[in-house]
């Protein structure tokens, strides 16, 4: 019986790590999914995955007006630092690359957002609000600005 015992909790410290992992990451993955937003005039929806490193990414997948009105076709993103993105549909452009979960302050982090309104990136921190949205703040030398995504059920 003694030995029973002492297998038995050999197994259950076992298995601790384990299911601590797995709590880890089921509140990691909480930012996977579909998310409507308002900036300025843009209207547009996002789609956030996971990387296969553990990491995040969130890519624009719709956009109310795609269409540049002095072209007449679909809008790129022409403000990107990064000359070989410029050619990036504007309903394709990815806004957060590799946004970690930091588990002891419950947000997401150790990223950049990219703003293709401006052509800029900033730091970014996520976390979600009590009332379900994502909210998002981006900073630059101090300066902040926080952005809202609500969950789209599709």
């Amino acid at each position: 019986m003694k030995r029973f015992v002492i297998a038995l909790a050999a197994v259950l410290f076992a298995m601790l790590p384990a299911s601590a992992q797995s709590a880890k990451n089921s509140a990691a993955d909480n930012i996977i999914g579909k998310y409507e937003s308002v900036q300025g005039t843009d209207a547009y929806k996002v789609e956030v995955t996971k990387n296969t490193d553990g990491t995040y990414k969130a890519q624009i997948y719709w956009m109310k007006n795609p269409i540049d009105p002095k072209t007449g076709k679909k809008a790129l993103d022409v403000k990107n630092p990064d000359k070989s993105l410029r050619n990036t549909p504007c309903d394709r452009i990815v806004l957060i690359q590799n946004i970690k979960y930091i588990p002891a302050k419950k947000v997401w982090g150790d990223a950049k957002i990219y703003d293709p309104q401006r052509g800029l990136k900033a730091n970014v921190t996520a976390q979600f609000l009590p009332d379900g949205r994502l909210s998002l703040k981006g900073t630059v030398l101090g300066i902040g600005e926080t952005v809202y995504w609500t969950p789209v059920k599709e």
